[in-house]
């Protein structure tokens, strides 16, 4: 019996040691051996915030999605299950027993990222061991290509790649949160134990730009690129007063919604990216610095153009046609190249090229947007007085469209530049650049070309008065200038009398006959802001030709007739020839 009770006794002692060492001296190693077993910190996934037009309507959504993931050692260890998931999933038995087995050493792997609600449910509800969902958002974009480049895309795993996605990342995305679980041996969630992070949702973005005329534009360019052969296109349209910009669309484009197998052409934003010589667009800068220099007023002094050449350091500077004697408006209506190089010739450099960089060029806009070009202004000491001659008329010097739309909107808004914004409200207090004398002045000049017989002709809009400039250019290639491929530009200003909008259009790489920015580019601008000043409920100012009962003239004939007019003899848009334009063939000097 002594015995006995000696033996219990000391088995009695162990057990009692061994209590005491497992719940007190080594408790917390067990304790975090078995929560490495059962406990988890599992993310608590938040919504991307969602994008809106200026009106409301959503341009940006994510929905919720189930990413099915799975342990590979568990999973394969239940070999026989692997068929039915393979079903579920629309996919290979033999490839995804491969893709577990390659994988046997890991804890999670995803099997299929980003499914329906309803697909992942079905694959969930057949209980396989060690297949578990996971809550996801994906981002869908209801307008597809038609905003594609403005707005971006998300990658797979919700973070903004390009656009403004991209760029407003951070205030889209959000925080996840977390949650500490206890999951059971099949990983399932047995209970909730703690908010370890309070999730944060994405906040909500407001844009300036409007559906509708972003619609309208991407309709127009892709018109006119398939009428034209061109190989790209982009538009931009700004409010003057705010510097907001209403749309921009850029051709080819993408579906953000399916961005696998799109190339890295189609996705680039050519309104902001892409630069290009504009021709004779830079033409109202260069009278925009001639009459700030106080030699020059609209009407005076006459400049003599020829016989439409001027020989100047072994270069021909040619105008399409003969035009003798011009007054300062008369270049601009006329898009003389004879006329703007002597008017440059006349100025100071120090001013020509200071005027240039107010503008802005040679410099980004500041609107924000991802991987915008600088354009390219040579620094005015080193110009050589060729190179001063054919920057008058759009030559030697780059821009980006979004560049050249707005700098005439800084003409249009009295000489006030302000910061180009893709946000609503967000509006620059602006600077002055010019006298709002001068830009006044540059705006009744520019509403002179798109009168009869001038170069804009085809960018009136009936009922409303418009200012604006042509633009041909050939385009730029390795060791010069291509002789059969150019650039067709438009930038014009609604309504002239009061000005609210701006808007420039650039046709890259026209090669068939009309490539000339009266014909090809001032159309697409016609078209797009005579909706947009529709859209935006902007009222008429060229009221004189509304008379009672009559029909109001308009583009291309009588708006309400019936029957349409024949056009005037000298309605006929006289041609800006970019042989002309370019300051010889060969390498650009």
């Amino acid at each position: 019996m002594v015995l006995v009770v000696s033996v219990l006794g000391l088995v009695s002692l162990g057990l009692v040691a061994r209590a005491f060492d497992l719940q007190v001296v080594r408790k917390q190693f067990y304790q975090k051996q078995g929560d490495a077993r059962f406990l988890r910190e599992v993310p608590i996934p938040v919504s991307r915030g969602t994008i809106f037009d200026r009106n409301g309507e959503p341009l940006a959504v994510s929905t919720p999605v189930t990413s099915i993931w799975a342990n590979p050692a568990e999973l394969l260890a239940n070999d026989d299950r692997i068929p039915a998931l393979a079903k579920a999933l629309g996919g290979n038995t033999a490839d995804i027993r491969r893709y577990l087995e390659q994988r046997a050493n890991r804890e999670f792997v995803y099997l299929r990222r980003q499914m329906a609600p309803e697909a992942a449910q079905a694959v969930l509800d057949l209980d396989i061991p060690g297949v578990n969902g996971q809550r996801e958002f994906k981002r869908f974009y209801p307008s597809g290509e038609v905003t594609a480049h403005v707005l971006g895309f998300t990658n797979i795993d919700d973070h903004g790649q390009e656009g403004l996605e991209l760029a407003y990342d951070d205030w889209l995305a959000g925080k996840p949160g977390a949650k500490r679980v206890i999951r059971d041996g099949k990983g399932h969630v047995v209970e909730d134990l703690e908010q370890v992070r309070a999730p944060k949702p994405g906040q909500n973005l407001t844009l300036s730009i409007d559906r509708g005329i972003q619609f309208l534009a991407y309709n127009e360019l892709k018109n006119t690129l398939e009428k034209f052969n061109a190989a790209s296109g982009s538009m931009v349209v700004m409010d003057v007063h705010t510097g907001e910009i209403l749309a921009m669309a850029s051709l080819p484009t993408y579906n953000p919604n399916a961005v696998t197998g799109s190339k890295p052409a189609q996705r680039r934003n050519r309104a902001v990216t892409d630069v290009v010589e504009p021709g004779s667009t830079m033409k109202a800068f260069t009278l925009a610095a001639a009459l700030s220099s106080g030699k020059y007023t609209p009407t005076s002094p006459v400049v003599d153009t020829g016989n439409g050449h001027w020989y100047f350091y072994g270069h021909d500077i040619r105008d399409d046609d003969p035009n003798g004697l011009l007054t300062p408006t008369g270049v601009i209506t006329r898009s003389s190249n004879v006329g703007a190089a002597k008017i440059a010739m006349t100025l100071d450099t120090p001013l020509m090229y200071d005027t240039f960089r107010a503008f802005g060029f040679g410099n980004s806009t500041g609107s924000g947007f991802p991987g915008e070009a600088s354009g390219y202004l040579k620094i005015g000491r080193d110009w050589r007085p060729l190179e001063k001659a054919i920057m008058a008329y759009g030559y030697g010097l780059n821009v980006t469209p979004l560049q050249l739309a707005n700098a005439y909107a800084t003409i249009a808004d009295g000489g006030v530049m302000h910061t180009p914004t893709f946000i609503k409200g967000d509006d620059s207090p602006g600077k002055q650049i010019i006298s709002p004398q001068v830009a006044h002045e540059l705006v009744s000049m520019l509403e002179t070309v798109t009168g009869p017989g001038s170069t804009g002709s085809r960018a009136r809009i009936a009922n409303y008065s418009v200012a604006g400039k042509t633009g041909t250019s050939h385009q730029a290639i390795a060791g010069g200038y291509s002789k059969n491929t150019y650039n067709s530009l438009f930038a014009g200003i609604v309504p002239a009398s009061n000005p609210r909008l701006v808007g420039v259009v650039v046709i890259n790489g026209t090669t068939q006959a009309g490539y000339f920015g009266g014909t090809v580019s001032a159309p697409v601008f016609a078209a797009v802001m005579d909706g947009a000043l529709r859209l935006l409920d902007i009222p008429p100012d060229n009221i004189g030709r509304w008379y009672v009962g009559g029909p109001l003239q308009g583009n291309g004939g009588l708006v309400g007739s019936q029957q349409p007019a024949k056009p005037a003899a000298n309605d006929v848009p006289i041609n800006e020839a970019p042989v002309d334009e370019a300051p010889a063939e060969g390498p650009p000097p």
